[in-house]
């Protein structure tokens, strides 16, 4: 039994190896996700539901979201002023990242901002199912900043598609996973070029925005946003690749 199909049959059949198992098991075995076929993925803590099929959270985007909400615990205060502040999760998926702040944020809005409508009653249940705190939550569908007109944001966290599409994936991922969550446009950097042309419309000169991207253009993807007079570094993950951008106003 293989480390994968041992987590299955203990966290979605509490060790009870039904026959419901041993379909899901070949499922595991013909290279379906255990994120779909256990039905959620762990995420700081909460179990972030995949029923609409987003992009399954990974351990880098994890490391780097607890990064940010260390961060922001440390420095944001309780109570009014922090009512005020307004967190941004865009291109939000399973809402992983969103979520994680209404959980470590008591008393910040969050947004979230995702352009497939299927994944709205995902994000939904994420809130519901961790009973995290409904009414601070906006979740708005629409292409990148496009709903969010006229308003500015504290934090922008966002894991954005971000592979070359001539890049050859892993058949469990290019198989499974979201095309579009995946893909932005020949160099990969579609999606972020767009970001960082409209970035400053809607980050407050205070703010700070977080990006995920791939290590093999993080320096591209960074020179895209001094390009548009920010303050940009680059970070890396767990594993020591470049994985995120730090942007701010200089």
């Amino acid at each position: 039994m293989t480390r994968d199909e041992k987590w299955l049959l203990e966290e979605k059949y509490h060790g009870n190896a039904t026959v419901a198992y041993a379909a899901d098991a070949k499922r595991l075995a013909s290279g379906e996700p255990l994120g779909y076929v256990i039905g959620w993925q762990p995420f700081l803590g909460l179990n972030i539901y995949l029923d609409s099929h987003p992009l399954i959270p990974r351990p880098e985007t994890e490391w780097w979201t607890e990064q940010l909400l260390t961060n922001l615990e440390a420095k944001l205060p309780i109570g009014s002023f922090a009512s005020k502040f307004k967190f941004l999760d865009l291109c939000a998926g399973s809402g992983a990242i969103g979520c994680a702040a209404l959980a470590r944020l008591p008393d910040a809005r969050v947004y979230f901002g995702e352009i497939d409508p299927a994944h709205t009653a995902t994000i939904v249940k994420n809130i519901r199912e961790n009973n995290l705190d409904e009414p601070r939550a906006d979740i708005l569908t629409g292409d990148l900043f496009g709903p969010f007109a006229g308003l500015r944001f504290d934090v922008i966290a966002a894991n954005p598609p971000y592979v070359s599409a001539g890049r050859a994936l892993p058949s469990s991922v290019a198989g499974y996973e979201p095309a579009t969550a995946l893909f932005a446009g020949e160099d990969g950097l579609d999606i972020i070029r767009r970001i960082a042309k409209e970035l400053s419309k809607y980050l407050k000169e205070s703010g700070t925005a977080w990006i995920e991207c791939d290590s093999a253009h993080a320096a591209a993807a960074c020179a895209l946003f001094a390009e548009q007079g920010f303050d940009a570094q680059i970070r890396t993950d767990q594993y020591g690749d470049s994985r995120v951008l730090v942007v701010s106003f200089p």
